[in-house]
């Protein structure tokens, strides 16, 4: 059983106010009547999200909240006090990000990105907008030209912060934000660069954009490594097959084929491209 996450757990027994769920280890976790699905009878199991009330018991629900612990999300703030911030994560008990844990002061009536954690010492879930303390900066594992998924978090003066695929964080500078962007929004992008002096990730929402001829160039000389110095993605490939592994045009691609020929680095043939060794 794992706190803050779903779970599928062996109902135990019944009770006049709910049922109690097997949590391992000689835990019961009580379901309150609430939630409980019609026709539920001891051995069933069920998938629950288990979590702290406010008097610190767990509790079981079959309600989904809008995060869970180890996502982001962009949530309200529904009020705030001497211990910090409470947010609507769909759950009767709001989501708390202590003061400690605002990257800037939260205020009611606001949405911002956070991410839920669960608190070692008190095994309450709470949530946090320094996401650097919990998101990977470093671009290490991605590829040049690679789609990613995107959630806009912050803005500066020099662009927009992203989460990348819900776990790393990156960069969209404003010369690369083609369109408005908003925080909290959803989007793919593509990873434009993992800078060398601090492997930080730069990002692109346009393909094009995100590999320069080099990049492409490179990208399809490794491609072709892996797959025994053979590609059947030729200059007569379909653009969106061609768009699915390389993230560009076909008119981008043949120019980069042509080059790379040029450079005697591969041969192209009617139905296959070569690797020149």
């Amino acid at each position: 059983m794992e706190i803050g996450k779903l779970n599928s757990l062996e109902v135990l027994k019944e009770v006049e106010f709910g049922i109690y769920l097997d949590g391992g280890d000689q835990i019961e976790i009580l379901m309150p009547k609430r939630y409980v699905p019609k026709n539920t009878s001891p051995g069933q199991r069920l998938d629950a999200f288990v979590y702290r009330d406010s008097e610190d018991r767990l509790i079981a629900t079959t309600e989904t909240p809008k995060v869970m612990v180890g996502q982001c999300a962009y949530l309200k703030v529904k009020a705030v006090d001497r211990v910090g911030a409470f947010l609507d994560w769909g759950l009767p008990k709001d989501l708390l990000v202590p003061y400690n844990q605002q990257s800037v002061p939260m205020e009611a009536g606001y949405s911002y990105v956070v991410y839920a954690y669960l608190d070692p010492k008190t095994e309450r879930i709470a949530g946090s907008s320094k996401l650097n303390h919990f998101l990977e900066e470093s671009g290490d594992g991605f590829r040049v030209g690679q789609q990613v998924n995107l959630m806009i978090v912050s803005r500066s003066d020099l662009g927009y912060k992203a989460v990348i695929n819900g776990s790393h964080l990156g960069l969209i500078f404003h010369s690369e934000a083609t369109k408005p962007l908003k925080f909290g929004q959803l989007l793919a992008g593509y990873i434009k660069q993992v800078r060398k002096e601090d492997k930080r990730i730069d990002l692109a929402l346009d393909p094009e954009r995100a590999l320069t001829r080099k990049d492409l160039n490179k990208q399809i000389l490794e491609y072709l490594k892996v797959n025994d110095g053979v590609s059947t993605i030729t200059d007569k490939s379909p653009p969106d097959q061609i768009l699915q592994q390389f993230g560009v045009s076909k008119g981008n691609y043949k120019k980069a084929l042509g080059t790379l020929y040029k450079d005697k680095k591969i041969l192209i043939e009617k139905d296959k491209v070569t690797l020149v060794k």
